[in-house]
């Protein structure tokens, strides 16, 4: 089963994950987003694994378990570092000082910043899919 799983940036630096589809609690903490997915992915196997140990059947919702990892700002920039978050910013047209503000979890973003992110990202994506190269 796919579920979501939800990083975000803690007041203390550090980056949590949680799961809020789900009845049973998993939670990966890091001091980045990498150590949190690490710790998260094995806290969903240790938790399987109990059940096993325990010769309890595994519930539905654990098997063939997967993750569709969901981001707020600061864990998207702390995780994907190879993007510039000042560029990205002059990219779509936003103050690089306020997304710079966004990507340290310093000030409020609203859904509207957001989508306008996310739609950013989309379209970076977008166009370095369609890149080729030439020797």
């Amino acid at each position: 089963m796919k579920t979501t799983a939800l990083i975000e940036f803690g007041r203390d630096g550090s980056f949590g994950i949680f799961t809020p589809d789900l009845e049973s609690t998993i939670i990966g903490n890091g001091n980045s987003v990498a150590e949190a997915k690490a710790d998260f992915e094995e806290g969903a196997k240790e938790l399987i694994f109990s059940y096993t140990e325990a010769g309890i059947p595994i519930p539905k919702e654990l098997q063939n378990l997967s993750f569709d990892y969901q981001y707020d700002i600061p864990s998207f920039f702390n995780y994907y570092s190879m993007i510039n978050a000042s560029g990205f910013a002059r990219f779509i047209g936003m103050n690089p000082t306020l997304l710079l503000q966004y990507k340290m979890g310093r000030a409020y973003i609203s859904e509207k910043q957001i989508k306008r992110i996310e739609e950013g990202i989309h379209e970076l994506g977008n166009m370095l899919l369609a890149a080729k190269f030439t020797a």
